[in-house]
């Protein structure tokens, strides 16, 4: 199979589809592989380590999206990027499609067959190739809600773990999943009070084992939420219901109660953000405020630690593109029917019930697809 990874040319975005250690892999099994020049540089990789793996280079994303068999990417495709996919092509990449009509009749009208990462599964419902950002996106919510509290950035000015003699800051988690378990964890470790909202008894039960006394945890509905948020000075939003669009679990009128300067981080921001309030935000200009609230929701949080997040991301994602690779994308998903929950556009068609439902399309059953 002929594969290309082009450039990513989302705002700030440094990751890049397939590191020179997937090219590799890939060409081993007797695939080809080009590369857009320069799309490896935002994580350390030139040209000159994807041609030692096998790639050949190509000057622009045009030879890649006008010829190669499958497109595997990062982030969802641009608007210049959809104008170029073609039927029958398979794109391989995180879509988020629920909260982005656009991006949808656009995939539908050009017959391509989409990949999704965020909505192929695992052994118990997991959700394995979204699982490594979630952990980034985690970790980093605490880095940038702690920086969104600094006075000069329009913050409260408090330093989440305070010091000797004055409180630390309180950190609200809700959600308790990967997300909203990598943000507790790095709100603990710098000494934050913190507490996580679930609406899952068992994540509960699982939270309390891990953190004991050094998080606490609450059952997760809209009165516990709102008495949790007014006496925040950093709220994380780290819900998910998958391929569908983020529930609104925090409504404006209920930022009333909270303290001026506060923040709220949207980690939920890729499936329309959990925040009545929210809006997509870029690294360029990552806040905004609203009702005297700091609002963080920056879409492609992980880019901004691209070699991490890559290598994170490739470790999932490389067995699954070898399965399509070698097998063909219909073969590799009757095999794998976890593999198979991934197709979110077929043919000019919808496959992905959520994403249906959520946009008013007629559904077109994976199986059918596959037969």
């Amino acid at each position: 199979m002929l594969i290309g990874c082009p450039r990513e040319i989302k705002n700030r975005e440094y990751r890049v589809g397939l590191t020179p250690e997937s090219a590799k892999e890939l060409v081993r099994h007797g695939h080809e592989v080009w590369v857009e020049t320069g799309a490896g540089l935002g994580i350390g990789a030139d040209d000159g380590q994807y041609r030692e793996a096998g790639a050949r280079i190509v000057d622009g994303s045009a030879p890649i999206f006008a010829e190669c068999e499958m497109v595997v990417k990062v982030k969802e495709p641009q608007a210049a990027e959809r104008a170029q996919l073609r039927e029958g092509q398979i794109l391989y990449t995180y879509l988020h499609l629920a909260p982005d009509p656009e991006q949808t009749a656009e995939l539908v009208k050009s017959g391509v067959t989409a990949i999704a990462y965020e909505t192929v599964t695992g052994p118990g419902g997991t959700l394995p190739l979204l699982k490594p950002m979630s952990q980034v996106a985690g970790r980093m919510s605490i880095q940038a809600g702690a920086t969104a509290l600094e006075k000069e950035n329009g913050g409260r000015g408090v330093l989440l773990g305070g010091v000797p003699g004055v409180m630390p800051g309180v950190v609200i988690v809700i959600g308790g999943g990967v997300v909203g378990f990598n943000a507790a964890q790095m709100a603990v470790g710098l000494g934050a009070d913190v507490t996580v909202l679930d609406n899952n008894p068992d994540t509960l039960e699982k939270l309390g084992i891990h953190f004991e006394s050094r998080a606490k945890t609450r059952f997760s509905n809209q009165a516990n939420i709102a008495s949790a948020i007014c006496a925040a000075d950093l709220v994380i939003g780290a819900v998910l219901v998958p391929g569908a669009a983020a529930p609104k679990l925090v409504t404006r009128d209920m930022l009333q109660c909270m303290k001026p300067g506060a923040v709220l981080v949207d980690v939920a921001i890729d499936q329309g953000g959990c925040f009545e309030t929210s809006h997509p935000t870029t690294h360029d200009n990552p806040t905004f405020v609203v009702d005297g609230i700091v609002h963080y929701c920056v879409a492609n949080m992980p880019g901004a630690v691209a070699r991490t997040s890559t290598y994170a991301l490739n470790n999932v994602t490389l067995p699954r593109a070898l399965k399509i690779a070698d097998l063909g994308w219909k073969e590799a998903m009757r095999l794998d029917p976890h593999l198979a929950e991934g197709l979110n556009v077929h043919a000019g068609r919808v496959t992905y019930p959520a994403v249906a439902q959520e946009l008013g399309y007629d559904l077109l059953p994976v199986e059918q697809a596959l037969a």
